[in-house]
């Protein structure tokens, strides 16, 4: 299947890229774009609008499948061979090695798409190349940071968090600022759904990733979690799950002292606030904590890239999108929205922290400097299958459903049996 996809891409790249030209747009094409959560994203809208105006014959429809179950979403889609998505966003490394490993995704290189230079990129286009062909252009890159909320903080009489605090340190802070009682509550810490909340601090030191075939250095990370959780530090993962409730929907109800959360949420914070939709009007940004020993500034992250689906009708319009998407352009109307582009050259990150919405403290823009990223997850063509294996197991765990002794080594056997 993969050889498939290089051939069509390579025929493809033949006929568009003829004598050194790229293709001209055919009018009034239409582009269908499968994306999560357009209502929490601040920069779909800009692009659009932007792209639209460049290319008049050009219309960008969108598919919002959502956030919790997109990688199943989108290969329901792209699996029947539909040719209704053109532009496929990839959301994390599992769901880009499925699209990969069924030959879902056209292979970019041949298409025009991918500078010569991709330095900008500092190191994602490498990083996402799979046996030498590349199937998603990074277009937005994430990092994890803490975004706290002064009222509670105010209110107790304590501290603002740092920038340079480890975890336990973290985790004191967050009791001593947990308030109130019922519908008034306000926790000091949240743990979304998603695994990664309790596994990425794991692999902060570089010594581990969460591909691996003995996952007991997840352990005190479980223990964490499950004592904020269980003393009310935290809001329970049952009660999340079963409610889905999306994490934004605490931190903007001023539910939250402290949100760990990716640098993506930078840009529907401002926007939130700006429509009047956030009750958290005086925040902060600082690092993500780190485990002791850990230099400040350690933090895991991953790339959004933008893919087009192999039975697209409308290739040429769709590798434009991308490439204008991914470029300069594209990158300084996604910072323009606080949102950290994957292209980050000039002062890409200047234009985020000057942007009017931003806290205008210095520690909240020293947060967005990074010592170290490592990112959620390898690239692995097998990441999909230990994905199934980590998410099912954090769903036990967490739910108090297996203790947290056999439910890694529930995840030891299962990875065992990936071949």
């Amino acid at each position: 299947m993969l050889r498939r996809t290089l051939m069509k891409s390579a025929l493809l790249a033949t006929t568009a890229l003829a004598f050194g030209q790229a293709p001209v747009l055919a009018a009034d094409v239409t582009l269908n774009w499968a994306l999560w959560d357009w209502d929490r994203t601040a920069y779909y809208q800009p692009l659009i609008a932007a792209y639209e105006a460049k290319n008049p014959g050009v219309k960008i429809e969108y598919t919002d499948l959502g956030s919790a179950d997109y990688n199943q979403m989108v290969m329901t889609q792209l699996t029947g061979g539909s040719d209704d998505i053109d532009i496929v966003s990839i959301k994390d490394v599992p769901g880009y090695a499925q699209m990969v490993n069924t030959g879902r995704l056209m292979e970019l290189g041949g298409l025009g798409i991918v500078p010569e230079d991709t330095s900008g990129y500092g190191g994602l286009v490498e990083a996402l190349t799979v046996d030498g062909g590349l199937f998603g252009m990074p277009m937005r890159t994430d990092f994890w940071i803490v975004y706290y909320n002064k009222a509670p903080f105010d209110a107790a009489g304590l501290a603002y968090p740092t920038n340079d605090m480890t975890w336990a340190e973290y985790d004191e802070l967050a009791r001593a600022v947990t308030q109130g009682f019922g519908p008034d509550k306000i926790y000091g810490t949240h743990f979304h759904t998603w695994r990664s909340t309790v596994e990425l601090q794991a692999i902060q030191s570089g010594e581990h990733t969460l591909v691996s075939k003995d996952y007991s250095f997840l352990k005190p990370w479980y223990e964490r979690a499950i004592s904020l959780q269980d003393d009310g530090i935290a809001m329970t993962y049952s009660a999340l799950k079963t409610s889905q409730t999306h994490y934004s929907a605490p931190w903007l109800a001023g539910q939250l002292a402290m949100l760990p959360m990716g640098s993506w949420f930078i840009g529907t914070q401002i926007a939130k606030l700006a429509a009047g939709e956030s009750e958290v009007s005086d925040w902060g940004l600082v690092r993500y904590p780190h485990p002791d020993g850990v230099e400040s500034g350690a933090t895991a992250g991953q790339a959004t890239s933008l893919g087009i689906n192999v039975n697209s009708n409308s290739v040429d319009a769709a590798k434009d999108f991308i490439a204008w998407v991914a470029g300069p352009e594209g990158a300084a109307i996604v910072a323009s929205t606080g949102t950290i582009p994957a292209l980050r050259e000039g002062n890409i990150l200047d234009s985020i922290t000057s942007n009017p919405g931003f806290p205008a403290d210095e520690e909240s823009a020293k947060a967005l400097t990074t010592t170290a990223t490592y990112l959620e997850m390898p690239v692995d063509l097998k990441a999909a299958e230990y994905e199934l294996v980590l998410n099912r197991v954090h769903d036990s765990i967490m739910s108090e459903n297996i203790s947290i002794d056999d439910g890694l080594a529930e995840a030891n056997a299962g990875v065992a049996a990936i071949e």
